[in-house]
Formats: structure tokens, sequence, C-alpha cells
């Protein structure tokens, strides 16, 4: 399946179905790249709902017995299959010897956290000293605003982009509050152009160039939720430091979706959660990453008895040994249910590895571009055609899982369709239905029968639409 180094996923498509003989929109060529794809097994790792089990399906439409098309991944992924296994071990544990499960076990409690976070190194390109497994991820990004941004009278303000997550804005936000500053004056926002929908790096290293003498924080998404944009990381760290700017990143939507070099890019720090690429269910246990560089010099706002070295830890002197980096950030025991959950997926990760799972992805969502393209680009020739316009930039490393899709019939009518034909994704406003379909649980032939799927669902949406007016 693996393309050479130079074939974008439209040529492999292409060459695909020229040794089969067929349009590149055929069946075959999903069935062949499934037939190629190294990773076609790990789907057997997760519990895929079926048709009959979703809530809003109409059974007259669909197999009942089939897997649903589940492509939000983006925002709750999929449960793996050992996740139960793992809870129950827990709970098994807890029943029969109490307090002594903090101390035994494969998951002893009070270190439940540090047997796991070693399994998270290579999705986020850090060392495990850089990495701690705590919290959510807006608290998370609390307690490191809390160290990072320390503002003065001429370096006051926290630069973020246009439309961020409203969790992010809203931490941002409270923050200035926190410290006495005008929201309006020092919440730094860059848009994109009119009549754009994406950010272009240029305008974000302008602003930084121009005004960074005056920024304290710089905190960017590492891919925009809405938009589906993978901002460039690396880029906008050294923009940044150049320029006196700590450096962070709120990767909720990259972890677990593309290559990550945390370590290596010199990021400051950076938070994430775990629930959705990383698949360890609603509320998982969050991420946060400092670099080492700030080990001895950044130090935790607030302090807890996590943050105390574990070999001093129970002489209850009350005289603090913090942990050096992240790890002094951790506050209280770790939850170990939600340890089980997370542990259950990234023994996955470790198997696929983050490589292998890019490469399929960018060929997955390449595929689902390139149908999307062929049957719903906007036709000058007929005016009255539905069409699909994809506002996630094109570029295969200006992405990655998701395309955010707009439409010419409401969005309303477009998502109620596919929902009843078991299309699991989402709508976000203003206007957008968000699909993502994931390389370790969504094959190809899942693409090919989505588009089927639109195409019925637009009949339907259209026909409502009309029926409006």
């Amino acid at each position: 399946m693996e393309p050479s180094p130079l074939e974008l996923p439209a040529d492999t498509v292409q060459r695909i179905a020229s040794e089969l003989r067929c349009h590149p929109t055929d069946e075959r060529v999903a069935l062949r790249l499934d037939e190629e794809d190294e990773l076609r097994h790990f789907k057997e790792h997760f519990h895929i709902p079926k048709m009959q089990d979703l809530p809003v399906v109409d059974l007259s439409l669909v197999n009942k017995d089939e897997n649903a098309i589940y492509f939000l991944g983006n925002s709750l992924g999929l449960q793996p299959k050992m996740v139960k296994t793992y809870l129950e071990e827990e709970l098994d544990k807890w029943a029969k010897m109490g307090a002594y499960g903090h101390d035994l076990g494969k998951r002893p409690w009070i270190t439940g956290d540090e047997t796991i976070v070693g399994l998270m190194n290579d999705i986020v390109g850090a060392n495990e000293k850089e990495i701690a497994l705590m919290n959510g991820l807006t608290v998370n990004l609390h307690l490191l605003l809390l160290s990072f941004f320390k503002p003065t009278p001429k370096r006051y303000k926290i630069l973020l982009e246009a439309k961020a997550f409203p969790s992010d804005h809203y931490a941002v936000e409270s923050q200035l509050q926190l410290h006495g500053l005008n929201i309006e004056k020092s919440m730094r926002i860059v848009k994109p152009r009119e009549g754009e929908e994406t950010l272009r790096i240029e305008d974000i290293l302008e602003v930084i160039e121009k005004e960074g003498d005056s920024i304290a924080v710089i905190l960017f998404s590492g891919l925009h939720f809405y938009t589906g944009q993978v901002f460039n990381i690396p880029a906008i760290t050294r923009a940044g430091q150049a320029k006196g700017c700590f450096v962070g990143f709120d990767l909720a939507h990259a972890v677990g979706n593309v290559e990550l070099h945390l370590h290596d890019w010199g990021v400051d720090f950076a938070c994430w959660c775990s629930y959705k690429y990383l698949n360890s269910g609603a509320g998982g246990l969050a991420g946060a990453f400092v670099h080492e560089k700030h080990a001895h010099t950044i130090k935790p706002a607030l302090v807890g008895w996590f943050g105390h070295e574990l070999s001093t830890r129970f002489k209850m002197d009350n005289k603090l040994q913090l942990i050096p980096g992240v790890s002094g950030f951790r506050i209280s025991n770790p939850p170990i249910l939600l340890v089980c959950s997370l542990h259950a997926s990234l023994e996955i990760f470790k198997q696929a590895t983050m490589k292998a799972l890019r490469r399929k992805s960018i060929l997955l969502t390449g595929y689902l571009e390139y149908l999307i393209k062929h049957y719903y680009d906007k036709d000058k020739a007929d005016t009255k055609k539905p069409f699909v316009n994809i506002i996630t930039p094109s570029g295969i490393e200006d992405r990655g899982c998701q395309l955010t899709l707009t439409f010419s019939v409401p969005i309303k009518y477009v998502f109620q369709e596919l929902e009843k034909r078991g299309v699991v994704c989402d709508k976000r406003e203003p206007n957008g239905i968000r699909v993502a379909p994931v390389p370790l649980y969504n094959s190809f032939h899942d693409v090919h029968k989505f588009i089927s799927l639109l195409a019925s669902a637009l009949d339907s949406a259209e026909i409502k639409n009309n029926s409006v007016f």
C-alpha cells in the first residue's frame, strides 16, 4: 500500500485503478487498498458500533447487523477491547486486597501513571521525564500558564489563533483577568485573511516578528478543531523563542493523529486530552509536556503531594522535595481506572507505530478527498447540482485525519440524513460537518461506503430543503 515518497494519494489511487483496469472510483480500488494495508488487522482491537445500536439510525435504510461508518474519532475514539479486562483487573485487585493495591500488581495505584507514561514517548516525541499524565486538558493548561505566563509592563500578551477551541479561549481570558490585564489589549488573536478559512503561516510569523517583544506566551493549537488545519509547530516555536516568548501548544486534535517531535522542536510546553485519537474514553486522563531545558527553572505555581519525590513522600515532614520538570506539576493520586483505559489504547499505538499510522492516514484521508472532489466539486455547467466544499487544507503536511466539509444544501438536513444511514460524524457551527477516518480502525472500504451514503443523504437533504420553500 505504501506509496513512493513522491507519490501523492491521488496518484496512488489512479495507479491502483490502472492496475485493476477500472475507474479510480470503483469499489475494487478500495478493496485493493485494504488488502495492501499493513494496519488492516488493528480494527480487530476495537469495539465498532453496529447500525442497530445507534439511536438515530433508520433501520429501513441500512443492514442492522453491519458496522456503522464511524468517522468521529476526532471527537471520541472507539473503545479498545482490552479496556474492560484492565478495568476488571484493578477492580478485582481492590476487592481482594484493598489498600495493598497501592503498591502491588502491574499497575500499583500510587505510580499507575508512571507505569504507562513511557508509552507516550514516541506519540508526542519526547522523553519520559518531559511527560506527565494527569488531570484534564484545560486543568493542565491552567497549571502550565500559571508557570509560563508571567506578564510584565512590556511583555504582557498571549497570542492565539482565531476561533480557538472555546476552552482554550476561556482559559486565556481567565488567566489575563487573574493578572488584572485588559483582555482586548492583552489577548492577541491572529485571524485568517478576508475570504479565507485557514491561517497562513507567513501571517502568523509576521505578527510574531512585529509584536513579539510584547508577547509573553504564544499558545496555538497543534491542529485546529474546526478547520482541521495543522499548524507549523517548529516554525512558530522558532519564531516565538527568537523574540523571547514562551511557546506552547494545545495538542488535543494532533496527538495520535500526526507525528510530533516536541523535544526536538524545542517546544516549551504542551498539553492534550486522550479521548479523541488516543481512545481513552470520555474524560480520559490528559497529558502535559514541559521541555527538559526548563526542568530546574520553571516551577509549578500550585503544588500537591504527588509533586514531591516518591522516595521521601511518605516521611510526612512537610518539607517539599519537588520533582524536577513536569512531574512536579502532578498534584494528586493518579486515577487508576482512567489509567487502565488509556493503557489499553497506548499498547495498540506502540504496536502500530505513529509513523505507520500517519502513512496510512495520509492515503486514507487523501482517498476520501479524491472521491469527494470527483463527485461533489461545484459544477459550473449544472448550478442546481449539490456540491461539497472542503475547507481543510489540501496539502498533506497541513492536515491530519479530519476533513471539514461545507455544503450547498443546509447542513442540518445533510447531517440528519447521514445519521439515519449510520454515518457517525458531527456538525460544528457555523456551517461545517467534520469527518475523520482514523487509520487504527477505519478502512478504505469505509471511505468508499461513506461516499455512497453521502450521495443518498444529499439527495434526501435536497428534497427536504426544497419542500421548505
